[in-house]
């Protein structure tokens, strides 16, 4: 069992390195306080041999930072060397091996080996920290036991980076799960209505191959209204192209909509519901709604359940949930706002994967999904669909 643990991390690839913005201006902080920290402590210590020295070292202890999540290994050797080479050159000269305290940034790059760096450079960068430790401290006169709790503070931050990384691994795969699930409803909703749709194409091609010998003319509007319908299956199936479905027991059950979205309420909306310990659910649908796309509409409804179930289950002290659905001729807005002052599962108890299933949907359907806090008080869901076709 521990060969196939030890070949599996060998086997590890790299994480992608994070993208520059954030990442970025956290690592150049560190670098520009490292930097003035390390000047000033150099100035300052009459322990510190060689002081241009020992100030070159310190410095390229803190710049190492800048490229630690591309270049995590090679950023280990650099900075743990070089603060080696701080301590060792005046000892071996047996002069006081006075290291700057600055240099204690160096923890930061096992930290950044065990978050990006592949299996093999992990196992790779510890040899080369666990050998260069204990080759220099006995220089120092370290006792065996220091040494052993020096080795521990350098292996710390490289298991701690080896469980953010698995932490963030298991939350992409939890994201990727929801996304899937909601590919398969949003395919499984398509083709509800596009079955519908194919129904009626059929019984009224039925219906005009029967009057066709006798009445042209009203054949002729057989074939309009068979065209449309054509039309607008094509128009759905566009919508999701790249969507695939998985067979599943629930796949005739009928799609809910926009008509649907006042069952959502559940609770009486008065006060009662406030004393009942969820809030009273109140929607407004105005507008276009009573044509949407099959897919649009199914769409809308899945935002709402999503965001109604959230506020009641996540938003403390909410006594009001307000639905505001507003359908125009090229798209379609839906807002869901509580009162709460506490929050919802994007920022409280829950997981969050809620909002992503959301808007995995609405951006399949080409729109546009905003969570967060409002600026009124409570929290706020909006979502912009486009129509697939104009009326």
């Amino acid at each position: 069992m521990v060969g196939r643990l030890l070949r599996a991390l060998w086997r590890e690839p790299r994480v992608p390195s994070p993208a520059r913005d954030g990442w970025w201006r956290l690592d150049v902080a560190v670098v520009a306080v490292g930097t003035a920290t390390a000047v000033v402590e150099v100035l300052a210590r009459d322990d510190v041999p060689w002081p241009p020295f020992t100030l070159a070292l310190t410095l390229v202890c803190v710049g190492a930072a800048l490229w630690r999540s591309r270049f995590p290994l090679a950023m280990v050797v650099l900075a743990y060397g070089a603060q080696t080479v701080a301590g060792l050159g005046p000892a071996l000269a047996g002069l006081p091996h006075g290291v700057p305290n600055t240099t204690a940034v160096v923890l930061l790059m096992p930290y950044s080996l065990g978050r990006w760096a592949s299996g093999r450079h992990v196992a790779v960068g510890v040899a080369f920290l666990m050998v260069a430790h204990f080759g220099r401290e006995p220089l120092y006169g370290s006792s065996a036991q220091d040494n052993l709790i020096g080795a521990g503070f350098l292996l710390l931050p490289v298991v701690l980076g080896v469980a953010v990384r698995l932490a963030v691994a298991d939350r992409r795969r939890a994201q990727e799960q929801v996304r899937d699930r909601e590919r398969e409803r949003l395919a499984r909703d398509l083709h509800n209505t596009v079955a519908h749709h194919v129904s009626g194409i059929v019984l009224q091609a039925q219906g005009g191959r029967a009057v066709a010998a006798t009445d042209p003319a009203r054949a002729a509007d057989v074939l309009r209204v068979i065209e449309e319908a054509a039309t607008l299956s094509l128009a759905e199936m566009r919508s999701v192209v790249g969507v695939l479905r998985d067979g599943d027991t629930d796949g005739r059950a009928p799609v809910r909509g926009v008509a649907d979205l006042s069952g959502l309420a559940g609770l009486p909306q008065h006060s009662e519901a406030g004393r009942a310990g969820r809030p009273a659910v109140h929607v407004d649908v105005t507008g276009e709604a009573r044509d949407l796309p099959g897919a649009v509409d199914a769409a809308v409804y899945r935002v709402v359940q999503e965001s109604v179930t959230n506020a009641r289950w996540h938003a403390r002290g909410a006594t009001r949930v307000d639905v505001s659905v507003r359908a125009t001729e090229d798209a379609v807005q839906v807002l869901v706002k509580d009162d709460g002052a506490g929050t919802t599962s994007a920022r409280g108890t829950g997981s969050g994967l809620g909002i992503v299933g959301m808007r995995e949907r609405v951006e399949l359907l080409g729109g546009r999904l905003e969570a967060g806090p409002s600026p009124d008080g409570g929290w706020a869901v909006h979502a912009t669909l486009p129509r697939s076709r104009r009326r």
